[in-house]
């Protein structure tokens, strides 16, 4: 009997482990749903390299963006702008882009909607991961976005 009471803790508690991603999951999620009524989010729908800022439930800005390709993808879910910066060096194995204007960070591991001065090619993928703006629209994302403002990504 105290070896069954014993596996079933063993089991009530992994299922416990589990469940947890998705319970916080669901909770970004119901948040996410409400700010689309009320309040200031992102959206950004990867497969038509597409960027929506909302305000109450109306679209006040729309951009063409080039997210992460193939080997980078763009994350995907439910974050926050949680760090902002008006210009950032950028390194990584393959590239070096000093001055990388309005920069705003919504995932841990270098994520961040930024200008982009090196190329022209919004709406198709060609990031590292990064959300690609053109220059104008990440001032002016920059601008109305503060830390804190809710991003939905897919």
């Amino acid at each position: 009997m105290g070896l069954v009471k014993k596996l079933l803790a063993v089991v009530v508690a992994v299922t416990v482990v589990l469940a947890l991603p998705c319970w916080s999951r669901a909770n970004a999620e119901n948040e996410a749903a409400h700010h689309r009524r009320s309040g200031k989010w992102i959206e950004v729908i990867i497969a038509e390299q597409r960027l929506i800022a909302w305000e109450n439930g109306r679209a006040v800005m729309s951009a063409s963006v080039s997210t992460g390709v193939r080997r980078t993808p763009t994350p995907r879910g439910v974050f926050r702008i949680y760090s902002k910066r008006i210009k950032q060096r950028m390194r990584g194995a393959d590239y070096d882009l000093p001055n990388v204007p309005y920069v705003m960070y919504f995932r841990r591991g270098g994520y961040a909607f930024h200008g982009t001065y090196w190329h022209n090619q919004f709406g198709r993928p060609m990031s590292h991961g990064c959300v690609n703006l053109p220059t104008r629209a990440a001032a002016w994302l920059y601008r109305w976005a503060p830390i804190g403002t809710p991003v939905v990504i897919r």
